[in-house]
């Protein structure tokens, strides 16, 4: 696969891969949805035996599913990765990171974690060609 960047957020992440003179873009949608109450949804909390729990906990731990979904579909995505560099704005970057530092064999290419802020598609292929340039 070559030298890869991806441009990480809570939405979508761009894979851009380098191999010679060609470029490959790809897109992962996430499927992470924001937390919202619903009007009329009745109370805040449910009971189960002794446990109370509410329904933040309740979006809060189907949240944390989403995530962890989205960001093992974007590291399928880059296993036969030579080298990493992950950029993108917010803390999904980290969040990513992290899972990234938890497999030995990924956590060798990762080569730098970068603060980015929002970009378009053509921004990000060329953020990725200038990084592997310097």
């Amino acid at each position: 696969m070559g030298k890869t960047g991806i441009w990480i957020d809570s939405k979508k992440a761009y894979i851009v891969s380098l191999s010679g003179s060609d470029t490959n873009l790809s897109v992962i949608t996430s499927e992470i949805e924001g937390v919202t109450r619903i009007e009329g949804e009745g109370k805040e909390y449910g009971r189960f035996g002794d446990q109370y729990t509410t329904l933040e906990n309740k979006q809060e731990n189907r949240r944390k599913h989403e995530v962890a979904e989205y960001l093992e579909e974007v590291v399928e995505n880059i296993k036969s990765a030579d080298e990493i560099v992950v950029f993108g704005p917010a803390e999904m970057k980290i969040e990513f990171e992290k899972l990234i530092r938890e497999n030995q064999a990924l956590a060798k290419k990762l080569l730098e974690v970068v603060s980015a802020d929002s970009m378009t598609e053509n921004q990000i292929v060329a953020w990725v060609k200038d990084y592997y340039k310097a």
